[in-house]
């Protein structure tokens, strides 16, 4: 076990608790997601973790040490952990390439400037090396915020929300080339995120947040497939939900369907299309079948009425 959690209590304030007998276990070698609505406390998890933040109660242990948080550290942060949080922390008047390589020891400078190299090349960014960060945007800050965490090589990468000052295709090919590097050097991460659908095939392990508290962990698989609440499948986007009646009347094993757990069939459920429209790889529709709106995809435009019936 990499990291322990255990019986942990924090409050932002007197009467501001967010994390009460609160526990958790991560592996190693692991790319762990944290979800959850706003607020839930996923960025305050990762400072706690990393010691930027004291605790009342509880312990956090890494790697079978017991870690002692700001009061027991001169300089806030653990050695073997690196956090990127939403403030990138930039040295102002160092290019992107100095900024990478803060941390790197001078002792071999052919070795150092490899692996600045190599870093950059993880995030997309080799062509701006000689660059001062204020003429940066903010997602290509965020990749030498990235880039300089990964060159110490730490055992625990802490990743708040990376992705979210990214357009569509730079987020594809950071999160392609940082899962590949992560994983091809053993270095567990745990990401914060509120993009669950398109982390889905690099997740090992999912940790579902709500009001501090953790509502559903296991593998990426398994809770996406069997969310245990309503809650928990909103977090994978578009999804169907259905009260315990309507559970009954349409002979389901779950409260909640994705789109495309919804299939078009010969028998099934009648319904009626309300609406069809062009959405890329899929059509989007919405059809209503026995008072009750449904969405579903389908790979062609339909129309008029339709037999559906449920993947169970």
């Amino acid at each position: 076990m990499l990291l322990k959690i255990d019986h942990l209590h924090f409050s932002h304030q007197r009467d501001q608790v967010l994390f009460e007998d609160f526990s958790l276990e991560i592996e190693r070698e692991k790319i762990i997601a944290l979800a959850g609505e706003s607020g839930c406390g996923k960025s305050t998890l990762l400072s706690l973790i990393y010691g930027l933040l004291d605790w009342e109660k509880g312990e956090i242990y890494f790697e079978n040490t017991k870690l002692l948080g700001p009061k027991g550290n001169l300089v806030p942060g653990e050695s073997q952990m690196k956090l990127v949080a939403q403030n990138f922390d930039l040295m102002p008047y160092a290019t992107v390439a100095e900024n990478v390589g803060k941390f790197i020891s001078n002792i071999n400078l052919k070795e150092k400037k490899e692996t600045v190299s190599e870093l950059l090349d993880v995030v997309g960014l080799t062509e701006f090396s000689s660059t001062l960060p204020k003429k940066l945007s903010g997602g290509q800050q965020q990749r030498v915020a990235i880039a300089r965490a990964l060159s110490v090589m730490p055992k625990l990468l802490l990743l708040d929300e990376p992705f979210s000052n990214l357009d569509f295709a730079r987020k594809i090919e950071l999160r392609d080339r940082l899962f590949d590097y992560v994983k091809k050097n053993k270095i567990t991460l745990i990401i914060s995120t509120h993009e669950l659908q398109d982390l889905l095939p690099w997740l090992d392990e999912i940790v579902i947040l709500k009001e501090g508290k953790v509502v559903q962990k296991g593998d990426a698989e398994s809770v996406y497939k069997n969310p245990e609440s309503h809650y928990v499948a909103t977090l994978f986007g578009e999804v169907n939900l259905f009260s315990e009646e309507e559970i009954s009347i349409f002979k389901l094993k779950k409260p909640a369907y994705f789109p495309n757990e919804i299939v078009l069939s010969e028998n099934g459920f009648e319904a009626e299309v309300l609406e069809s429209r062009f959405a890329g790889n899929y059509f989007w529709n919405k059809i209503l079948v026995r008072n009750k709106t449904l969405i579903l995809y389908t790979d062609e435009k339909i129309s008029g009425r339709v037999n559906i019936s449920f993947k169970n």
